[in-house]
């Protein structure tokens, strides 16, 4: 049962993507959805990581994961290495946990 649904997931998968190169010259999108497409797969990317970074099983992750998300993405920001980014995100989230907070 489980391989099947898997199958099924990878062909549709795989059917949604082929419907994206097929349709692209036959559909015809008005020029304002053109301009807000870019903007929004970032939307979508953004609130994809704010809930990552914010919640765990429906509910609020705590202090700890918030605070080395934003450890990382001031790293990032500032162009650390990508390593240099995630193992300093990692270990503050430990760290805080470690000191008992959540």
């Amino acid at each position: 049962m489980l391989i099947a649904v898997i199958v099924a997931l990878a062909v549709g998968t795989y059917g949604f993507r082929l419907a994206g190169v097929v349709l692209r010259d036959r559909l015809d999108l008005p020029e304002p959805v053109h301009r807000l497409l870019p903007m929004a797969a970032a939307a979508l990317l953004a609130a994809l990581a704010g809930t990552a970074a914010l919640t765990e099983s429906g509910a609020f992750a705590g202090v700890a994961r918030p605070a080395g998300v934003a450890v990382g993405a001031l790293l990032a920001w500032l162009k650390a290495p990508f390593v240099v980014v995630v193992l300093a995100a990692a270990t503050t989230a430990a760290l805080l946990r470690l000191l008992g907070i959540p």
